[in-house]
């Protein structure tokens, strides 16, 4: 089992003076699984864009795929500056990567992405997701979780248009066939959904390697347990092998506190 750790991040609002704060907490980590010789996944959780990408393809095409693209990510966050513009650019520097290994052209290969990113530069700041693939980011609040994220696949489209019930799409033989990727030959640019920055939210971001093992109601369950990210990230790996481990597993949870000027904090 990885060894996982929570980070703590405290950003400024307003001038600083009165705004008071976002305190966040995160964590992430990333398993093989049971069943795979080799993990396709990749994650990357450097303030302020925290996401996890899924590799596929045969032989290594999955695993290049997967790690371009979060590398490129990587980029986007050093530069200064994470916008949808600058993930697209890092997405078509990714597709070119990808590219450029012959093990990884196949029709097959590709990774999703998904995740989310604090956007400070407006008042008041707010969260982004972005989504391609099956990946999914799902929001905890007010003691309610929700999917936030659309999933691109075949067996959402059948969903959508009636034609599968959600019961019918568990084990539909199709459920592995996504239908958006970032791959060789194609840019793709994400869906985004805003969201408002609201204390007490807690995001978890991840691959479907964990969504095979747990459902929704499974995550809530063990973000209700443990109140640390690196815990309850632990407690749902471990309980996704346990159910399984059928495909490699990544998952990220993040935390959200606002605090007021004047008010203090726990938060390093």
């Amino acid at each position: 089992m990885p060894e996982v750790s929570t980070q703590h991040r405290s950003v400024q609002i307003g001038d600083g003076s009165d705004g008071g704060s976002i305190e966040l907490a995160w964590a992430g980590a990333t398993h093989t699984g049971r069943r795979r010789d080799i993990n396709q996944d990749a994650l990357l959780t450097e303030y302020p864009l925290f996401v996890v990408a899924d590799g596929m393809g045969g032989h290594l095409g999955g695993e290049i795929a997967s790690t371009s693209t979060v590398d490129r990510l990587r980029g986007v966050v050093d530069a200064g500056s994470v916008t949808p513009k600058t993930i697209e650019n890092g997405l078509a520097r990714a597709v070119k990567d990808i590219a450029s290994h012959p093990e990884a052209t196949d029709d097959g290969t590709g990774t999703t992405l998904t995740g989310v990113y604090l956007d400070v530069a407006e008042n008041p700041p707010h969260w982004v997701t972005l989504n391609i693939g099956d990946s999914r980011v799902y929001l905890l609040r007010d003691g309610a979780i929700a999917q936030v994220t659309t999933d691109h696949s075949v067996v959402q489209e059948l969903v959508a248009s009636g034609r599968l019930s959600p019961e019918e799409a568990e084990n539909h033989p199709y459920g592995n066939v996504i239908t958006r990727a970032v791959g060789p030959s194609d840019s793709v640019s994400p869906d985004y959904v805003r969201l408002d920055v609201a204390d007490g939210d807690r995001f978890v971001i991840c691959s479907d390697g964990l969504t095979k093992e747990l459902t929704d109601y499974g995550i809530q369950h063990f973000l209700a347990e443990n109140a640390d990210p690196a815990d309850a990230v632990t407690s749902m790996l471990d309980a996704a092998l346990e159910n399984g481990g059928r495909d490699n597993i990544t998952v990220i949870v993040l935390d959200v506190a606002l605090v007021d000027a004047g008010s203090s904090t726990a938060a390093d």
